[in-house]
């Protein structure tokens, strides 16, 4: 698989929990939290084979806008991150403030996805060859299975 079509599907995959997120009641505290966790291991390992592996390719590959959109990309995952994800987890799951704060958060993932899928990858298709990509795509598969195994063990 390569590089984009594995980021892609993550991408797919935490809009999914955000919709499922963003469906429940305050109410459903358990569903919450189960998907705040899921949320989390999803964006922690996604934010990490963007920044280890496609992010640094593109911008050493690129110029100037490159490089740019690079920095803007990582500043969106420090928003989301450092500040809008620890802020949801330590709010109550059976309060309205957490549904407010799920969809803030849901509002920037969004709005970082299309911007990566409808700019940065169009790009970086274009900046690599099909092989690069593959090959970029084999080390993300192996840092995501590593990054896994840590979940699972905690």
């Amino acid at each position: 698989m390569n590089a984009i079509e594995l980021l892609v599907e993550d991408h797919e995959r935490v809009k999914d929990i955000l919709n499922r997120l963003s469906d429940t009641t305050e109410r459903a505290v358990k569903t919450r939290t189960e998907l705040l966790q899921k949320l989390e291991m999803e964006l922690v390992i996604h934010t990490r084979l963007e920044e280890e592996i496609l992010y640094p390719a593109f911008k050493q590959a690129g110029r100037k806008e490159q490089e740019v959109m690079y920095h803007e990309a990582k500043e969106e995952h420090r928003t989301v991150d450092s500040l809008v994800l620890p802020d949801l987890k330590e709010t109550e799951p059976g309060s309205l403030e957490f549904a407010g704060r799920v969809k803030v958060c849901k509002e920037l993932l969004e709005h970082h996805i299309e911007e990566e899928e409808e700019k940065l990858f169009p790009q970086a298709q274009e900046l690599f060859d099909e092989q690069r990509l593959e090959a970029l795509g084999a080390q993300m598969l192996a840092l995501k299975k590593d990054l896994r195994k840590g979940y699972t063990t905690h």
